[in-house]
């Protein structure tokens, strides 16, 4: 027995043709749901309970687990199964398709790293805010003025420094939800950074760590390459102390280790989802104290 599943409806055949047959609703939002349960890898209740235990030959990798999967089966080109033949237009189809696309995109949008993302923005517009309302303020102060003038502007640059904190402890809360490893080996505020630079989780854990140790030197990067001399070591993740606050002959080679524990982490974040920071931790610590001590 064969199982083939369309848009419209699955379907289980034998040599001869259609045995049997579940069709979808016919509607656009139902149909919507199904081609964004099969476009996520997963199995629909219709195939379930159609297959129930037959032994079927499948030609979907997703269907590995209730079937044989087999795609170069000569039955599966010779078959034909027309929507039209069980009553559903294309006109269907295509309402159905830009819902699955408006759902796509609002579930993208809804992502936390993207989230994570927006909220860095905000917090560098914020801290620019804190320096400009700083500065002003210091100039100010060395005039003699009234209190009664000054204080709109203290009150602002002390509203300011309140929203920095709200966001900086959201942003560490949620980094530690969506990348724990990340998170405990180069710090929750560092790692957000990161991702930023990067533009997303998924994108972040396929970097090497070569490019994560550069996240954040652009600039001097492409003067490097424009100008020469000497190449940026570091980039965001000379935020950690234990890059700053080293010898500035061994930053160099302690970014590169911290570098390549966060390309390892943020994999596990991203694909396995699996706890391995304090693994990471310990064998990243062990390293350094090898660069300091040869």
């Amino acid at each position: 027995m064969y199982l083939i599943t369309k848009w419209f409806g699955t379907f289980l055949c034998d040599k001869n043709g259609i045995k049997d047959k579940i069709l979808f609703p016919k509607d656009e939002k139902e149909i919507s749901k199904r081609l964004l349960k099969i476009e996520k890898k997963e199995i629909l209740s219709e195939e379930k309970k159609i297959t129930k235990e037959a032994d079927v030959i499948v030609n979907e990798k997703r269907l590995e687990k209730i079937g044989r999967y087999d795609p170069s089966d000569i039955f599966f080109k010779k078959i034909e199964i027309k929507p039209e033949d069980f009553d559903f237009s294309e006109k269907i189809l295509h309402k159905a398709s830009l819902l699955l696309a408006k759902q796509n995109v609002d579930e993208k949008l809804a992502s936390e790293d993207l989230q994570v993302i927006q909220m860095v923005n905000a917090l560098d517009e914020l801290i620019q805010t804190s320096n400009l309302l700083s500065e002003r303020l210091e100039r100010w102060s060395v005039i003699p003025t009234s209190e009664e003038k000054i204080q709109p502007l203290q009150n602002a640059f002390n509203v300011v420094n309140t929203e920095i904190k709200t966001i900086e402890k959201q942003i560490e809360m949620d980094m530690k939800k969506i990348a724990p490893n990340t998170s405990k080996i180069a710090g929750p505020l560092i790692s957000a950074r990161l991702l930023s630079y990067a533009g997303g989780l998924e994108k972040f854990a396929m970097l090497p760590a070569s490019t994560i140790q550069i996240l954040g030197a652009e600039k001097a990067l492409f003067r490097f390459k424009k100008e020469g001399g000497k190449p940026p070591k570091h980039g965001v993740i000379f935020q950690n102390p234990l890059i700053n606050k080293a010898p500035h002959k061994v930053r160099g080679k302690i970014a590169r280790v911290i570098a390549t524990k966060i390309a390892i982490a943020a994999k596990a974040d991203a694909f396995t989802k699996r706890d391995i920071s304090e693994e990471l931790k310990v064998s990243m610590e062990k390293k350094i104290k090898n660069i300091g001590n040869p």
